[in-house]
């Protein structure tokens, strides 16, 4: 994995995170949904080597499984 990848990937884990810190006022089905979208993201992007395409349908999905968890 070279640079650039390393670089991406830990720049997407890391807006997940921050982005994750604003859910205090989130019900348990949106927080899901919100971490679904972003382990979609990363593992859509790691598996597409950072394709925006990938990462955007990584992140569709990972949020609809995570939508529909404990529901």
């Amino acid at each position: 994995m070279n640079t650039l990848q390393r670089s991406t990937i830990s720049t997407i884990a890391i807006l997940a995170l921050v982005g994750l810190a604003g859910c205090a006022g989130m019900t348990q089905q949106e927080k899901n949904t919100a971490v679904g979208a972003g382990v979609g993201a990363v593992g859509g992007a790691v598996l597409t080597g950072g394709s925006a395409v990938g990462t955007v349908g990584g992140a569709a999905v990972g949020g609809i499984i995570g939508h529909e968890i404990n529901k």
